[in-house]
């Protein structure tokens, strides 16, 4: 189970990294085998599947996001606490809002992300 604090901690976590634009402490919060579904993949004509298999290609997406997005910043609004996964919800590229599922593994990484977006 996923406490709050532990939500709000991984939360804090992501976004900071992100504002940040450092990579590495973005690709921190993924596990290897990770599988990463955005509508933004397609967008950014990353692959048509709209969905990324591994850490080695999310790392390449994201280099994608943040040279297409240098002013990215993502303003947290809220998160919520599951069982093993937790919900992010912030304002994203374009100010669009943004909610995004985690599912985490037993490491507290994410092993599975679903992005939903407004349009």
């Amino acid at each position: 189970m996923i406490t709050e604090e532990m939500a709000k901690a991984f939360a804090a976590a992501w976004i900071n990294a992100w504002n940040s634009h450092n990579l590495e402490h973005i690709l921190e919060h993924y596990e290897n085998d990770v599988e990463f579904y955005s509508p933004l993949i397609r967008l950014l004509n990353f692959n048509d599947e709209s969905v990324i298999k591994s850490k080695a290609d999310l790392k390449k997406y994201f280099e994608t996001g943040l040279k297409t997005y240098p002013d990215l910043h993502f303003q947290l609004h809220h998160c919520f606490a599951g069982v093993h996964s937790i919900v992010i919800y912030y304002t994203s590229v374009n100010g669009r809002l943004c909610a995004e599922v985690f599912e985490l593994s037993k490491n507290g990484k994410a092993k599975r992300v679903l992005c939903n977006y407004t349009q």
